[in-house]
């Protein structure tokens, strides 16, 4: 009998907005990130079941799963071309593995429920249309917790990470720096020390050390610089959680992002 293959886990940064809708206007300011995301189902070498993704972009007071199945879109962003409001993403839903997800975070001591409105937001369905463009995979959202513990959403990775075994990509959506009041020039310094610090943390440090330094996050180079409120640093812990200790390794880097920003995606495991 063939051994089941485990699936890595990533933190990705998502970029902004609909980019992958407005190419023309962005003049190639997205080729680097749209290649890394391109690149991920030759690297998972399968198309698993599912993608579960953890969204910079939805928080609630407990972890809360989407079990749609057939999620509605949400434009989170403004002032974009009208074209980019009528987008669809129309990969199916998970109900089945929503109430797997929940059941595994309740078996962790955490509170979860389902949502059965909650549509994809742009955390999820921009990235996913350049992954997997013909919307042909199962996708499901599973919410952060508001508080933004870090030791919380570690221990979902945990609680998650049996799914690895069971053909489920674990996709951690944020960005590693994420300071709308500090983009262009002004972010190069802030960014660079930041992501310094996070490729010693993620891919030079033990698993030991690697969490130690993530629980303790706000003592990094200029971490309130590039995460002024940490919500699209957090997915990047449950991505880790779920990876116990297998190693890290850095999928995407750019240090002129927007014109000086440096930003950077990660997979951890095989």
């Amino acid at each position: 009998m063939s051994k089941t293959l485990t699936l890595p886990t990533y933190f990705i940064s998502h970029g902004g907005g609909p980019w992958p809708w407005m190419a023309e206007q962005l003049q190639g300011t997205y080729g680097q990130l749209a290649a890394s995301l391109q690149a991920m189902p030759g690297q998972l070498g399968v198309t698993p079941k599912a993608v579960l993704v953890i969204s910079g972009h939805w928080e609630e007071s407990e972890f809360t799963v989407m079990a749609s199945p057939r999620p509605p879109m949400i434009y989170d962003y403004y002032g974009f071309p009208p074209h980019t409001y009528q987008i669809q993403y129309p990969a199916p839903g998970a109900p089945d593995l929503a109430e797997r997800v929940r059941q595994l975070i309740e078996g962790a001591g955490f509170a979860a429920r389902l949502d059965t409105q909650r549509g994809f937001d742009h955390g999820t369905f921009t990235p996913l249309a350049v992954i997997y463009p013909n919307a042909d995979v199962p996708v499901l959202e599973l919410s952060m917790r508001v508080g933004y513990d870090p030791q919380q959403h570690i221990a979902l990775g945990r609680a998650l990470a049996p799914l690895r075994d069971e053909g489920v990509l674990i996709l951690g959506s944020g960005l590693s720096y994420h300071n709308l009041r500090q983009f262009g020039p002004a972010a190069r310094a802030p960014s660079a020390a930041f992501d310094q610090w996070l490729q010693q943390t993620l891919v030079a440090s033990s698993p030991q050390e690697r969490i130690e330094r993530l629980l303790n996050w706000e003592a990094a180079p200029a971490a309130r610089a590039a995460h002024p409120r940490e919500d699209h640093l957090l997915p990047l812990m449950v991505a880790v959680g779920a990876a116990a200790d297998e190693p890290g390794r850095c999928v995407y880097h750019q240090d002129d992002f927007f014109g000086g920003i440096t930003v950077s995606s990660h997979m951890f495991g095989a």
